[in-house]
């Protein structure tokens, strides 16, 4: 993550893109073998940080180069995917796609869904699904990851099962809400909340289930717990049943228009709240 020209440009190495990609993902790669058992290696990728044109500087061109030199990095380094993660634009993704096609790559893409169930781009989950089935290189899977919450990216997730693309769902939910604490950023979910969310997770409909910011070995144990000791619902998860087990959504709506499909696309939440987007404390 953070990998490409733009971002580790920051930091004054981009001319090292090649060298840090494929030394991270040669750890990666020695520490999988040794497992006993055979585990997937995951090349992650983030966004370039840059806006793209018209409304900012960088071409679609210029994102494919640079996504493209990351994914051929972590290839040489022995990763058996990519997994560009945490977009919100289309184009954006797009590039991602693109790239991993001139690496001869598998991918799998999530984005990133905050304000009002939207990605910073404006992006609704039935646009994503749409985006993701249409694709000319197809991901292997689709879905959402960080965000503002684990309720807001489970109602993302129904937004995705109600499309009915057939691609396979990701979850990757951030472990609870980041709160400022004696000079640092913590998360408050507890191995406890995540393990309710790996199930509701599953019952949404998602077929890939991790955990993304603040997550930790022992938020990750109680998750795998989860899913192997408690049955699957029989249907989706409510939004109700949803907010009782992970805590209040941070928007009224997911951005999607109701259709009549029921709680999978979430729809604009009938009683009143006086709350708004939490942020950390």
């Amino acid at each position: 993550f953070g990998g490409t020209a733009a971002r580790l440009k920051l930091h004054d190495a981009q001319a090292r893109v090649g060298e840090l990609n494929r030394i991270a993902a040669e750890l990666g790669r020695e520490v999988a073998d040794k497992a006993g058992r055979t585990v997937v290696v995951a090349g992650s990728m983030g966004p370039t940080g840059e806006i793209m044109e018209p409304m900012g500087p960088l071409s679609f061109s210029g994102a494919v180069e640079m996504f493209h030199e990351q994914a051929e990095a972590l290839k040489e380094g022995g990763v058996d995917v990519l997994w560009i993660e945490t977009i919100s634009s289309p184009d954006e993704y797009k590039a991602a796609a693109k790239a991993a096609a001139l690496a001869g790559m598998p991918w799998v893409g999530t984005m990133s869904f905050d304000t009002a169930g939207r990605t910073m781009m404006g992006v609704t989950s039935t646009d994503f699904a749409a985006l993701a089935a249409g694709i000319e290189n197809r991901p292997e899977a689709f879905g959402a990851n960080c965000g503002v919450g684990s309720s807001d990216l489970l109602r993302t997730i129904l937004g995705f099962a109600a499309a009915g693309t057939g691609v396979p769902i990701v979850a990757k939910g951030n472990a609870g809400i980041p709160k400022y604490v004696d000079g640092e950023i913590v998360y408050d979910g507890t191995p406890a909340l995540m393990a309710d969310y790996a199930q509701l997770a599953r019952d949404a409909g998602a077929k890939i289930i991790g955990g993304c910011c603040g997550t930790t070995p022992e938020h990750l144990r109680a998750m795998r717990e989860a899913l192997e000791t408690r049955p699957k619902a029989s249907e989706a998860p409510s939004l109700e049943l949803i907010e009782a087990k992970l805590g209040p959504y941070s928007s009224e709506t997911d951005g999607t228009i109701v259709c009549g499909h029921g709680h999978a696309h979430a729809a604009p939440r009938q009683r009143e709240r006086t709350g708004r987007r939490r942020r950390p404390e």
